[in-house]
């Protein structure tokens, strides 16, 4: 029988262990706010961590971030979870996403996908904008 090396140990089973945090990647702070639903400090622990390994190659350029959970429909049910992440970053105008789904867990992950893709092209274009007024490539 062979012996597992690595992250996964036997003893662990097949869930993976998870590595610390780089610097680059650390928990960002956040502005959390839930309407109309219980979030808990494991999903606020779990939408800054997420947030920082989207976002934190960007950390310099970061004002603030905001992100604000709710209910639309209530008890009613169905797609009714909404997260709404709002990035401030330097110089610049405001990052918006917005996610909606039945679960709470992939509004919030949809939402954070959207955001770290969205960030990533705003600077971009920032970038291109600063080169061509420069004159250079």
């Amino acid at each position: 029988m062979s012996r597992i090396i690595g992250r996964n140990t036997s003893s662990l089973g097949r869930r993976r262990v998870r590595k610390p945090d780089s610097p680059k990647r650390a928990p960002l702070p956040a502005y959390i706010r839930s309407v109309k639903v219980a979030v808990d400090d494991a999903d606020r622990d779990y939408i800054r961590r997420k947030l920082g390994r989207k976002l934190g190659k960007f950390g310099s350029e970061v004002e603030r971030v905001s992100v604000r959970i709710e209910d639309v429909n209530g008890p009613r049910g169905g797609r009714d979870k909404r997260c709404r992440i709002k990035i401030t970053l330097r110089g610049m105008l405001s990052v918006v996403v917005e996610e909606q789904h039945s679960a709470l867990q992939a509004a919030i992950d949809g939402a954070l996908a959207r955001a770290g893709s969205t960030v990533t092209r705003q600077l971009q274009r920032r970038r291109l904008r600063t080169r061509a007024r420069r004159g250079g490539r």
